[in-house]
């Protein structure tokens, strides 16, 4: 028996055998061997992302992310300028953006002052749907628990935020794609996309221009740090999305900052231990933030979708249900497009848990691309006292699931300041309610119960999401146990995922073995379908891979898809979902 599914094989083989062995950190038996990109050689080795090294070839000029050995100065700016490239952004991270001619990449990495090269990527948003008249509906049920999120402050890396009346607590505001205002003055928020707005008041709105309320946001009374990062079409990059990330990291205690959503991203292009938007968020994590980021919109391309920097270990990383709008569980199944896991090179068991996705209606940015580009989406907040007025509008993906999320984690510091972002997230997994049935890679650790994570106890460390690996010698596959990994009993494997999800007819085993792992698939084989579960359904009449799916088997696992999902799929244009 071949150690590992068809699917894992093609998420490994596209890297060179130094990128496994490194990002492992095991020398594992794998029965593949080959790659389909040359290995980089001499002193480039380990320095390019595979990605810069695709594109540079034939490139006139390429954006690229060069990280140095030590902090960047005149010298390295020479550097740049003997190769002929510039200096477009500098980072206080020893990341520096530049435009360089392709034909030098190479060079520049040959450079012992260089430590690695990554591509500038173009970042998108993860929620948008167009083209569908909407119902007038209530918008995500939010249990009520006296908490409000008083005391806590949430920042947002998006499109910005718009002046809303229904947000009231926005307390500063930073544009690194317009023009920077260094007073970082509420008044001046904008958001030309809308986006940002959307996604803000899931989290903070006060539900003042809905009947009842019912748009009201999770955490309505806690504070509100806007940082622009995306454009008027909801797109950025790299290097603007790290310039937001350092911003957070250096304002973080003159605003309070305890949290910050992100959803928005890219695919993943380089190990994470490389990629400079992991390195950030991991940054901010260790300095006390709980990070919260949407998994991505590229589940319809299968397995290893998740995007960057949401693989990074430490995050919350968040997909989609479909609750077709009923608080029940039974009925409820993970959106169509909610990217899926093991994070791409690593490995790693994502998304970390689900919230609802679907046609969430929240505060609209009046004016903006998604208003113009999608009038029939606006919903009317108070159709009796205020007819025809459009406040909001209704979108989906997981950008949606996201903020449910970071709202609620603000509840649990209101709750207990004390908590550290580990506990913040070995929490949300512990208490979130458990599927029956269904793709681990998809579901995670179950849907997000707000009341739950407020009851529940217990403590850690650090909460980093597990890694997936093959046993040769077994022929399995398997996964760290969380009860050693975070070094708390109380929060095994088992009981974070549901054991009929995971578990079924396989025991974890003995905590004194290294790292002790857990028994994953027992029984997976290589061959047949290209799906890793091809008769799992979530739910009796919703299967996790429907019919109506787009992408046959033959190109499910076509290589350059996996290395290159594009940024649409994770700015995904979402259709006729009930």
């Amino acid at each position: 028996m071949k150690c590992a599914p068809r699917a894992l094989m093609h998420l490994l083989k596209s890297y060179s055998a130094r990128w496994r062995h490194a990002i492992w950190g095991l020398v594992l038996a794998l029965v593949w061997t080959g790659s389909t990109i040359a290995a980089p050689t001499g002193s480039q080795a380990g320095k390019l992302s595979e990605k810069v090294r695709r594109e540079a070839k034939g490139a006139a000029k390429l954006d690229v992310l060069v990280r140095f050995r030590g902090n960047p100065g005149a010298s390295e700016r020479a550097l740049v300028r003997s190769l002929g490239g510039d200096v477009r952004r500098q980072h206080r991270s020893r990341w520096m953006a530049l435009r360089v001619p392709g034909r030098v990449v190479a060079a520049l990495a040959d450079n012992p002052a260089v430590e690695f090269v990554a591509i500038d990527a173009p970042t998108g948003m993860t929620g948008l749907e167009v083209g569908r008249q909407v119902a007038d509906q209530p918008g995500p049920d939010v249990p009520e628990s006296g908490l409000k999120g008083a005391g806590v402050t949430i920042a947002i890396l998006d499109s910005g935020v718009a002046r809303h009346p229904e947000i009231q607590t926005l307390v500063a505001a930073v544009d690194l794609v317009g023009t920077y205002d260094p007073t970082f003055a509420p008044e001046t928020s904008v958001d030309p996309d809308g986006h940002g707005t959307h996604v803000a008041g899931i989290m903070v709105s006060n539900g003042s221009r809905s009947s009842g309320g019912r748009f009201a946001g999770v955490a309505p009374e806690a504070s509100l740090v806007s940082v622009r990062v995306l454009n008027e079409e909801g797109r950025g990059t790299s290097s603007t999305v790290l310039a937001g990330l350092e911003w957070v990291l250096d304002h973080k205690d003159q605003y309070g900052i305890r949290v910050l959503n992100v959803s928005l991203g890219h695919p993943i292009y380089e190990p994470a231990a490389f990629d400079p938007l992991v390195q950030a968020v991991d940054r901010l994590w260790d300095a006390g933030v709980v990070v919260v980021c949407a998994a991505g919109n590229a589940g319809n391309a299968g397995h290893g979708t998740i995007g960057s920097p949401c693989n990074s270990r430490k995050v919350i990383t968040v997909g989609a249900i479909n609750d077709r709008g009923t608080p029940p569980l039974a009925d409820d199944f993970v959106a169509y497009y909610s990217s899926l896991g093991p994070t791409r090179i690593d490995l790693v068991a994502k998304p970390d848990l689900l919230a609802p996705g679907n046609r969430i209606v929240s505060d609209l940015s009046p004016g903006s691309y998604l208003e113009l580009m999608a009038p029939s989406l606006r919903v009317q907040g108070d159709p009796t006292n205020r007819p025809g007025a459009f406040e909001h509008i209704q979108l989906k993906g997981t950008s949606m699931s996201a903020p449910l999320v970071a709202g609620t984690a603000a509840l649990m510091l209101q709750q207990d300041p004390s908590l550290n972002p580990g506990t913040v997230k070995a929490r949300l997994m512990l208490s979130a309610r458990k599927v029956a049935v269904g793709d681990p890679f998809a579901t995670g650790a179950g849907v997000l119960d707000i009341l739950a994570a407020l009851r529940t106890s217990g403590w850690v460390a650090d909460a980093p999401s597990p890694r997936v690996f093959c046993d040769g010698a077994g022929g399995q596959l398997n996964v760290e146990n969380t009860a050693v990994l975070w070094s708390n009993p109380s929060f095994p494997l088992a009981a974070l995922w549901s054991g009929a999800v995971l578990w079924a007819g396989a025991t974890l085993w003995d905590q004194a073995v290294v790292s002790s792992y857990a028994v994953f698939w027992p029984d997976a084989t290589t061959s047949g379908s290209a799906l890793l579960w091809p008769d799992a359904t979530l739910w009796p009449e919703a299967t996790l891979w429907p019919e109506s799916t787009l992408w046959s088997e033959a190109v499910l696992w076509d290589e350059d898809l996996l290395l290159d999902v594009p940024i649409e799929s994770l700015a995904t244009l979402i259709e006729d979902e009930p």
